[in-house]
């Protein structure tokens, strides 16, 4: 499979994925060429579906954000996939309400988790909000 690919500049490259490599049957082939670069490399086929995965998750983030004002919500109204609004980047992994309390874990950019306990009915600033089934 041969896709082409522009960066934000316009400029072009091709990507060429291909099943089996020199290294083997059970290896996925991956090239890279563009003007001034040249990239290839091989992996299994869990890796490349985990690079698939990859892919398709941030460019669903991507499509999903917005540049609109950021978006309050009530902890409690938090889902999974929610970003918060701030200098870093911190995105709900799980939320678990407990009466009045939510205790929701965040996962940041760098992949560090943590959770925090709010009141359920905390004002919780948002950049992006997730939207259900999406």
């Amino acid at each position: 499979m041969s896709i082409e690919i522009r960066d934000t500049e316009g400029r072009g490259a091709v990507l060429e994925v291909a099943p089996g490599a020199s290294e083997g049957p059970d290896q996925v082939a991956l090239l890279i060429e563009g003007p001034s670069a040249h990239a290839s490399w091989s992996c299994t086929p869990a890796a490349a579906r985990e690079l698939a995965a990859a892919l398709v998750r941030a460019a669903t983030e991507a499509e999903h954000a917005r540049s609109a004002e950021p978006v309050t919500v009530k902890a409690r109204e938090l889902l999974r996939g929610d970003v918060r609004d701030g200098d870093r980047l911190m995105t709900v992994e799980a939320v678990r309400t407990d009466g009045q309390n939510v205790q929701v874990t965040w996962t940041s950019g760098s992949g560090r988790s943590w959770s925090q306990m709010y009141a359920a009915e905390a004002d919780i600033r948002l950049r992006r909000r997730l939207r259900p089934g999406g």
